[in-house]
């Protein structure tokens, strides 16, 4: 019940395993499991403690990006990518307040990069997007801080 960090990485498990969701005091979780480990973003509710997310190459993974909702004061990173059963509109993400890094490659996620307000994504270091974000797949974003001291 103490457990902070947990990573599942290679072809070890197989099935459901609804266990791994429940450590309240769990801050980083990174789940790289092939496509056997079969789970759904909703069941991140039992992590209220979540700060880095990190699952990839998990075609069973499934879930909307707005089942995040219920970490949005506490995740700092999320690194979803080679999921293509996670969805959702990226912008349902735009004001968690902690958030630096987004990386959806490679996922079902939508969006248009032109909803994107001054204020969106506040501590926002670093995005990736994928293909099916209209403007967001291969473009390098600046924040206007950045642009003035490359000037």
């Amino acid at each position: 019940s103490k457990l902070r960090i947990l990573t599942i990485w290679g072809d070890s498990l197989n099935g459901r395993y609804p266990v791994l969701f429940n450590f309240p005091l769990l801050q980083k979780l990174r789940i790289g499991t092939r496509d056997y480990l079969k789970w759904d973003l909703e069941m991140l509710e039992g992590l209220p403690s979540l700060k880095e997310l990190v699952c990839a190459d998990n075609e069973h993974l499934s879930g909307c990006l707005s089942s995040l909702r219920v970490l949005k004061d506490t995740l700092e990173e999320v690194e979803i990518y080679y999921c293509p059963k996670v969805g959702g509109n990226f912008m349902d993400l735009v004001d968690f307040p902690r958030l630096k890094e987004l990386d959806l490659r490679a996922t079902n996620v939508t969006g248009d990069i032109r909803d994107l307000g001054e204020n969106d994504f506040p501590a926002l270091e670093r995005l990736f997007l994928p293909k099916s974000v209209y403007g967001g797949y291969r473009y390098q974003f600046q924040s206007p801080d950045s642009r003035n001291s490359q000037s």
